[in-house]
């Protein structure tokens, strides 16, 4: 038996566990919970003793009830040398609890035993407390910006570092920053717009997408080469660039404070990355079945429509997931453009919100709320398309 990685194991993952319970004690205390204590080396001592235990029983127990007894037995313990508190706060260190030892659930002697295993404990606990920590980190402002969205302008004005939510007040109370944005700041009319720039922008796209993608694919023309490698040239430029010409000819043009101007902005900047993603999967669909289209009578046309198309709706999906992204969360172009309120963007819309100094920062979140949540409710659906899509193509078939 080698005692040196079982002592890196024991260590780290003390550690790990320890400083999870103190991610959330901080967190509980910013909901407002009167906690004073953080009890590092007691908790470390008793996230040590649970490793250990798990470590030297190993396999010999279901692993499904090692996982939930002993989540259970260190919940109890942890309530009982630290300092009272809700409910809540104690299902969040049972989960905490629970998350940890299905994580070492495979670690046992006989796997200690591996060669070069302290590196590979070393590597999966610092990888797995870099995700968690980078986690909380990205996470943590959304958090803030959804519970002050639910703050009243005295409760803010008290306590501004109070971050818990009150719902023992009546709804309306609850959601009036919601009903203020949708009632006094007509936040109906941006998402309208914001919908129709963002689906135009994902249609007009890909309807010149995929003939382009699929020309530069299988066609030979003069310039391929070229075209195929210098396609995202555009992006070697910052868009600050483009915006003073844009804005002098779109101001000729009449294109200002139009919808159709953003859309001719949002499709030639999502255009090239559009037929960069597409071409590489549309090279690895077999060329022999677009053959046996030719041979049954199929033009050009029928082969992309009835053929290319269909087989290829993953990476379709997946650019049309990314444009959207891109003309919903667009800001740079909406603000330089647009200058009449009722042709403003969800966030030119906030924007033109931070402007006013008399608008409550309640009111601010709740818009930020509303711009972030239906991408991102969009974005959890369509992410498995998201992830074959963009992987796909990259091995020809």
């Amino acid at each position: 038996m080698r005692y040196k990685p079982l002592l890196i194991y024991l260590f780290i993952s003390s550690i790990f566990l320890t400083l999870l319970g103190s991610i959330w004690k901080i967190m509980a205390t910013l909901q407002g919970l009167k906690l004073t204590e953080i009890n590092f080396n007691i908790n470390f001592l008793l996230a040590l003793l649970l490793s250990c235990t798990l470590i030297f029983i190993g396999k010999k127990i279901n692993r499904l009830i090692k996982i939930l007894v002993f989540s259970s037995i260190f919940t109890v313990v942890y309530i009982l040398i630290n300092e009272n508190a809700p409910i809540w706060y104690n299902s969040g260190v049972f989960l905490i609890s629970l998350f940890f030892t299905s994580r070492v659930k495979n670690y046992d002697l006989s796997y200690l035993k591996e060669d070069f295993i302290s590196e590979k404990i070393i590597f999966d606990f610092l990888s797995l407390f870099a995700i968690v920590f980078f986690a909380f980190v990205i996470l943590f402002p959304f958090y803030l910006m959804f519970v002050t969205s639910f703050k009243t302008q005295a409760a803010l004005l008290f306590n501004p570092l109070d971050l818990s939510i009150n719902f023992t007040n009546n709804i309306m109370e609850v959601f009036k920053s919601y009903f203020v944005i949708f009632k006094t700041y007509d936040f109906g009319r941006y998402i309208y717009t914001s919908s129709i720039v963002s689906i135009g922008t994902v249609i007009v796209t890909l309807i010149f997408a995929i003939p382009a993608a699929y020309a530069v694919a299988r066609l030979n023309f003069f310039g391929k080469t070229f075209l195929s490698t210098s396609i995202l040239v555009i992006y070697m430029f910052p868009a600050i660039v483009l915006v003073i010409p844009l804005y002098t000819v779109f101001s000729q043009l009449g294109l200002r404070n139009s919808i159709e101007g953003l859309l001719i902005v949002y499709t030639a900047t999502t255009l090239p990355v559009a037929i960069y993603m597409l071409q590489g999967y549309f090279k690895s669909i077999p060329k022999e079945i677009e053959d046996a289209g030719l041979i049954d009578g199929q033009n050009w046309f029928g082969i992309i429509v009835k053929i290319i198309i269909p087989l290829s709706l993953p990476a379709i999906a997946s650019v049309a997931l990314y444009v959207f992204m891109i003309a919903w969360n667009e800001f740079l172009f909406s603000l330089m453009f647009l200058d009449n309120p009722k042709s403003f963007t969800l966030s030119r819309a906030i924007n033109h919100l931070t402007g006013d100094a008399e608008t409550p920062r309640q009111y601010l979140m709740a818009g930020s709320v509303v711009v972030t949540l239906p991408i991102l409710l969009i974005f959890v659906y369509f992410e498995k398309y998201l992830v074959s899509g963009l992987t796909a193509g990259s091995v020809k078939g």
